[in-house]
This record gives structure tokens, C-alpha cells and sequence, in this order.
């Protein structure tokens, strides 16, 4: 099957990816371009921005991932692309780039679906510690996503079928906009994980919606954050704790480098107290849904990626409760929680051996889903 190595690009979002991946499981370089400095700036993604810097970046991020492995373009099996879902634009740059590529070196071209490649971060990683038993519950959680899925192998290619969903904002967005009306700057998902451990959950419990489209029968597991950033924002309301807020943005804008000890002496502990109740209710509710899905289908493994992932409440709370229902838990390393390249081409893998290229009419899906419904 030749060399095995596929070269991978991702370019969903903010950040520009490249990664030589051998054999779907031994990563030999795994460079990613990121944007964050630059929307930081706008307190959030802009896609025009995004677009632009992807172009910028693109050309030398695949060469160094290609000199980090330490062999040449010749040596590839294949190129592998996200197709979706993510922004049209940012999307565009790596499809368009990838498809040259591809052409010009009579290489396959595989498209990969950004979800499925947070989950492939975890298989490559973990596939040695893990049960073999099927199926898995793998639940995908970042700024843009929060899907539940059942997964199975069908002749060695994954099939994903959607058992949950948020039907509004992902649980990264929701870490996002609580920590910018908190005055935290952009993003402030990691920093509320490091800051909840100074504050005391219980004095400001949060709940957050219960969601239920399905049946007796066949239940859904899916997920409402949007109520919990309303509750937020009127708890701040009421305790007049907006001008405080205000001026923490003003006074973190002018750290040239941000410290916890620097972001701690802004806080008085009625705030760090919201971001401990806040953080608490979330990780809760991710947990709780999971592992009533997983009893549901019988599954004995979950896999948790994305960047929210990388959340150490989320991590912990996860082992200890899997652990005691008896059910493995798995997770990728922090470089692979974020968008990565590496994922991409580990995922591109099965489909490369069982021959499923895209063809010269491949096109961005920013809505692309991953599996049945």
C-alpha cells in the first residue's frame, strides 16, 4: 500500500494545519498557524480575517509539516482535506490548495469530515488502551460543535449515527461569552477552567435546559447552553457586578503577557464564584448526557474531543464517573484537542484503503454533518 503516509490540511476555522501521518496512527509532523492573537483583537472569530490569513499561511505551513517529516511531496500516498463543516470561506483556501496539490503529484484526494477527525484524534492515540468492544460513544465538544455519536465499524470504515445535539449554542461558545461578560479576553474557555478552581460552585449554582426530542424507544441526548449565559449575565445584573467586569477588560487589555496570578488579583471571589458554579453546571450536564447515552446503546468506551476536551473539570470529572459505572474513557493529548491537521489524516486513512477519493468536483460543506440522524 505504498509508503503510507497521507499529508493532511485543515483550515475549518482560525487555524492552518498540516500533518504527515503514517498509517492512520504515527504522526510525523503536526504544524498549526494560529489566529488567535489577530481575533483576539475582535473578541471572537472573523471569517473574512480568517480567510485572509489562511491564504497567507497555508503554502508555509504545509512545507514546514512536509521538512518536519522529513520526506518529499513524491513520497505521499494521498492528500487529505476537511471538507466541512466550518466557515465557507476558510474552508475554500485548504480545498482549493489541497486539489492543486493532488493534481500536480497524481496523489488521491480524500475529503474528511472535520467531526469525524476530533474523533479519529482520540482513535490514534488510544487505540492500543482501548476496549475493542463496539460501539463507542464518542461526544465532540469545541467553540463551533456539541454532537453525540454512536460509532461502529462496518468492514473496517467507521459509521457514526447522531444520538445528540446542542440545538443552539456549543458548549465552547457558551465558555466564550460567559468569560467576555465576565471581562475575561478572548478566548476565555481556558481561562474560566483555571480560574473555577479559585471559587466555591456551590455558592452560585447554575442549571442548565433539558432537551428531549425523541421517544421512549429511541431518546435523544441533547444539549441547551444558552439559558446558562442568560443566567449568568442576570446573576451579574443583579449583584452589580458589570462595572467590575469592565474594569477588568480595560485592565487585562494592558498585560503584555497574562498570568493566573496576574488574572487572580482582578477577580473579588463573587466572580470566581460564577465561573465555578458556571463551569460546574456545564461539565455536569456533558458528563450526565454522556453516560446516559452510553447506557443506552450498551457502549462500554466514550471518547471526548475537541477543544473543550481539553478542559481539566471536564477531564476529571469524566474518569471519576465513567470509572465508576465501569466504562472506558478516553481522550486526545492537548495538541489534538484543538483543530490539527494530524487528525485529519489520521481519519482519511481507512478511506484511503478501501479506495474512497473525492474527485475534482469536491466543494466546502460549511454545513457538512457527520453519519444518520
Amino acid at each position: 500500500m505504498g509508503t503510507g503516509l497521507i499529508l493532511g490540511i485543515e483550515s475549518s476555522c482560525d487555524e492552518t494545519a498540516a500533518a504527515v501521518v503514517r498509517s492512520g496512527r504515527e504522526v510525523l509532523s503536526n504544524v498549526v498557524s494560529s489566529q488567535i492573537a489577530m481575533h483576539a483583537l475582535y473578541g471572537g472569530v472573523v471569517p473574512e480575517l480568517a480567510s485572509r490569513e489562511h491564504l497567507r499561511n497555508i503554502v508555509p505551513v504545509v512545507r514546514e509539516a512536509m521538512a518536519q517529516a522529513g520526506f518529499g511531496y513524491a513520497d505521499l500516498d494521498a492528500v487529505a482535506v476537511t471538507a466541512g463543516p466550518g466557515l465557507a470561506g476558510a474552508l475554500l483556501v485548504g480545498i482549493s490548495f489541497a486539489k492543486a496539490l493532488s493534481f500536480g503529484l497524481g496523489k488521491p484526494l480524500i475529503a474528511v469530515n472535520h467531526l469525524e477527525g476530533h474523533i479519529h484524534a482520540v482513535l490514534m492515540q488510544a487505540a492500543s488502551s482501548m476496549p475493542q468492544t463496539e460501539p463507542l460513544v464518542a461526544l465532540v465538544v469545541s467553540g463551533g460543535h456539541t454532537h453525540l455519536y454512536v460509532a461502529h465499524q462496518v468492514e473496517g470504515l467507521w459509521q457514526y449515527r447522531n444520538i445528540g445535539r446542542t440545538v443552539d449554542d456549543a458548549a465552547g461558545e457558551a465558555y466564550d461569552k460567559a468569560a467576555k461578560m465576565l471581562g475575561l479576553p478572548y478566548p476565555g474557555g481556558p481561562w474560566m477552567d483555571r480560574l473555577a478552581a479559585f471559587g466555591e460552585a456551590a455558592a452560585v449554582p447554575f442549571r442548565l435546559s433539558e432537551i428531549n426530542r425523541g421517544t421512549q424507544q429511541e431518546p435523544t441526548f441533547d444539549f441547551s447552553f444558552s439559558g446558562i449565559k442568560t443566567a449568568v449575565l442576570r446573576h451579574m445584573q443583579l449583584h452589580n457586578m458589570q462595572a467590575a467586569a469592565e474594569e477588568r477588560r480595560r485592565a487585562f487589555s494592558s498585560f503584555a503577557v497574562l498570568t493566573l496570578d496576574d488574572a487572580l488579583t482582578l477577580f473579588e471571589p463573587s466572580a470566581l464564584n460564577v465561573i465555578a458554579g458556571f463551569q460546574a453546571a456545564v461539565v455536569q450536564n456533558l458528563v450526565a448526557r454522556t453516560l446516559a447515552a452510553a447506557r443506552h446503546v450498551s457502549a462500554e468506551t466514550i471518547v471526548v474531543s475537541g477543544g473543550v476536551a481539553a478542559n481539566s473539570a471536564l477531564r476529571n470529572a469524566f474518569l471519576a464517573a465513567a470509572s465508576e459505572k465501569g466504562i472506558a474513557v478516553s481522550f486526545p493529548s492537548p495538541a489534538l484537542s484543538t483543530d490539527n491537521a494530524a487528525m485529519i489524516a489520521a481519519a482519511a486513512w481507512s478511506r484511503f484503503a478501501h479506495g474512497d477519493f473525492a474527485n475534482e468536483t469536491l466543494n466546502a460543506a460549511p454545513q457538512l454533518r457527520l453519519g444518520q440522524a
